[in-house]
């Protein structure tokens, strides 16, 4: 029966996945524990509600989780000659159980962690994928084309000898394996951390909302902008854009006609007039960044806004709830927030933030 919660995550930051989960769960009223090891790039948390946990805690409100999945079940010691048979007997005990049925899933993925010791493991999962589909589709365990608004099943390899089972509901789960967009950098982007503003807009607004968000001639203000990466992907929005740095900018991009550059410091410029969108990546203290950042939405500077904290190397959890809480109580407003540490992150995370509607 489903007893944990299984999140992919970025390796190296296990640890602080597993403090959020922790106190995320037991504010939720569903305490468990966590089970993670540095590097591996996935933790689990065991819970005996795991399946009302997992409905307590929607991926949008976990900070450091690229993937949020609910485990079926914990299949070690394979022999890699037949990993099949286990996995369909598994599957049939859960039936036994009323935890899954016949017909239910919708699509198969076939995962690996994230990691270094992860993707020694890719091959394996995309050439097992292709035998297994066919096997869960004769058993009847997968609709006969794949459809992506029922459940989906994960088979995630942990080893050679060692696969998880579990599911994830589409609306509340990643839309990518492993939580992962497949983004690649233009060739005229200005720098890689345009890949970071792409990525931000995709996983923390949805479709409706960036029809609504993003729109041709909107303003926004890039702080810290230089050489330009950011004011490169709201210029691609259609946005008119203030890049705010006393760096230089590319070329290309004050020749668009759609990039005014102002030299000054982003800490201290202010707009004359407010913005549709303001957006940030300065490498600062993330407590200063957040109180800056505050400052615009009390204001009234900005609707929107997308910005980074970079994190210590030490309690980065508990500099992020700081951060996050201090920020939403300065603005003296009602604030819709989505963080995430998104793939192109590094040590840090990004923020969405706009007033509640």
């Amino acid at each position: 029966m489903p007893d944990a919660l299984f999140c992919w995550c970025r390796a190296g930051f296990e640890p602080e996945l597993a403090a959020e989960l922790t106190e995320r769960a037991a504010l939720a009223g569903h305490p468990g524990y966590a089970r993670a090891e540095r590097g591996n790039g996935y933790v689990e948390f065991i819970a005996s509600g795991a399946r009302a946990l997992a409905m307590a805690l929607p991926l949008e409100r976990i900070v450091f989780a690229r993937q949020k999945l609910l485990r079926l079940a914990d299949l070690p010691g394979l022999n890699p000659s037949d990993r099949i048979t286990p996995i369909m007997q598994a599957l049939d005990a859960l039936k036994e159980q009323g935890e899954v049925a016949p017909g239910m899933f919708g699509e198969l993925w076939v995962e690996h962690p994230d990691s270094d010791d992860g993707k020694t493991l890719a091959g394996l999962s995309r050439s097992f994928a292709n035998a297994l589909r066919p096997s869960l589709r004769k058993a009847g365990w997968l609709s006969a084309k794949d459809d992506p608004r029922r459940p989906r099943l994960h088979v995630a390899f942990l080893g050679g000898h060692h696969v998880v089972l579990a599911t994830s509901d589409p609306r509340d789960s990643s839309p990518w394996p492993l939580g992962i967009p497949r983004l690649r950098m233009h060739a005229e982007a200005p720098s890689r951390s345009a890949l970071k503003l792409e990525e931000a807009f995709m996983t923390l607004l949805d479709e409706r909302e960036r029809g609504l968000l993003l729109r041709d001639n909107m303003q926004a203000a890039d702080l810290g902008a230089a050489p330009g990466g950011w004011s490169w992907v709201l210029m691609r929005q259609g946005m008119l854009v203030t890049a705010v740095d006393n760096g230089p900018m590319r070329e290309q991009l004050l020749d668009s006609g759609r990039v005014e550059h102002v030299r000054a410091d982003g800490f201290q410029w202010q707009p004359r007039r407010p913005v549709d969108w303001m957006v940030c990546d300065m490498v600062e203290q993330p407590r200063k960044v957040a109180d800056r950042m505050a400052t615009w939405f009390r204001e009234g500077w900005c609707k929107q806004a997308v910005f980074n904290l970079k994190l210590p190397m030490k309690k980065r959890w508990e500099e992020t709830r700081i951060c996050l809480e201090a920020f939403e109580l300065q603005t003296h407003r009602p604030m819709t927030i989505r963080a995430r540490q998104l793939y192109h992150d590094r040590e840090e995370i990004t923020v969405l933030a706009m007033p509640s509607r």
